[in-house]
């Protein structure tokens, strides 16, 4: 060991050991966007074929994130073009608002148009393309702010195309002479184990599929909610849930993503929670109330709308709002640290370790 690498001691005794947010509600303009969209669309073609630019927020710090865990790019694919073949360890929510297109995922096309969600799982293999006469832009929701800030993010730009038809879900024979005899047993009566080396590098594999929901089909079940009344004190939303997330109510292992449709007229109840929360706006209008100030936006806009533990809530003018929301909340649960205050009046609960909180659906349907 190196006795002069530099190190230090911090004193923490009678200091508040909780942490700062430096991160705000910031609201990306549809103008701005439209910008970025145009000068991405007049670029050179990449020798790479990705016409992307980050949704950078300094405050974020390493990994120029919208917030330290949530990355938002803008992409284009001019017509006729496409990717070259990529992987990385980060996950993707993948979100078109202009054009049409597809992708190829570990040897799966999907198709989309606009509104479209669909996910890319971790270390999968992956192309865009645009095979249309129109420009195709996409949002795409990384956990790579994370990854980056751990110095752990890597990312395969030549990755070989037969490695993408492998299986992410274990179909290696067992071998008996690998396995610890012992396995794992029971120490205490408490409930504490002990788990040998064998078991501790190969847990059981889940099998990370990429999913495509289309917005077609997710809008005709949304609008049925938009039907309850005045006195829900719900939110009217979807979550598109991935079963192999399990009990963290994930999109992605990192992610949720829900649409939600809020009538004209509409004001939520003010909440809060520790997982962040960026919105596209893609119909009508609103505002939002964040730590007390109002932030208004219109369709076309991205917001940062909760930076963790803010206490918001969010209104629509006239016109029915339809959003697409990404929160880091299934990270939460996986780390156990999901607090989440529903009603102001009541006390936060640990979500996914309390029991969380109930609506009057039953009663305002």
């Amino acid at each position: 060991m190196n006795e002069n690498t530099a190190f230090g001691f911090v004193d923490c005794l009678d200091v508040p050991r909780q942490g700062s947010n430096d991160l705000t509600p910031i609201v990306i303009k549809k103008k701005a966007i439209d910008l970025e969209i145009e000068r991405l669309a007049t670029l050179p073609a990449p020798v790479n074929g990705r016409r992307m630019s980050l949704v950078s927020n300094p405050s974020s710090g390493i990994g120029n994130g919208l917030t330290q865990g949530i990355a938002v790019a803008i992409c284009v694919l001019k017509p006729g073009e496409q990717t070259k073949p990529l992987r990385h360890n980060s996950s993707l929510v993948n979100f078109c608002i202009q054009g049409r297109g597809s992708t190829i995922i570990n040897g799966h096309r999907f198709n989309y148009g606009p509104y479209d969600v669909w996910t890319i799982p971790p270390w999968s293999t992956y192309q865009h393309f645009n095979d249309t006469g129109d420009l195709q832009v996409r949002l795409t929701y990384s956990n790579s702010p994370l990854l980056e800030k751990l110095g752990v993010h890597i990312v395969d730009e030549t990755p070989e195309m037969e490695a993408a038809l492998e299986s992410h879900a274990g179909t290696e024979p067992q071998n008996n002479a690998r396995i610890s005899p012992y396995g794992t047993f029971r120490l205490t009566e408490a409930g504490a184990f002990l788990m040998p080396y064998e078991q501790l590098i190969n847990p059981p594999p889940i099998d990370l599929k990429p999913l495509h929901w289309p917005w077609e089909s997710v809008k005709a079940e949304l609008d049925k909610l938009r039907a309850l009344g005045q006195q829900y004190i719900g939110r009217r939303l979807y979550l598109l849930y991935d079963p192999a997330t399990g009990r963290t109510n994930g999109t992605t292992s990192s992610f949720f993503a829900t649409f939600t449709v809020r009538p004209g007229n509409i004001v939520d109840r003010p909440h809060r929670h520790v997982s962040a929360a960026v919105n596209y706006y893609f119909a009508g209008s609103g505002y939002s109330i964040v730590d007390g100030q109002r932030h208004e936006w219109e369709a076309g806009d991205l917001m940062l709308s909760a930076p963790g533990w803010a206490v918001h809530n969010h209104a629509s003018n006239a016109q029915d709002v339809y959003e697409l929301t990404v929160q880091d909340q299934p990270l939460h649960i996986a780390l156990g640290s999901l607090l989440w205050q529903e009603n102001l009046r009541e006390k936060p609960k640990l979500l996914g370790i309390q029991n969380g909180f109930a609506t009057n659906r039953v009663i305002a349907v």
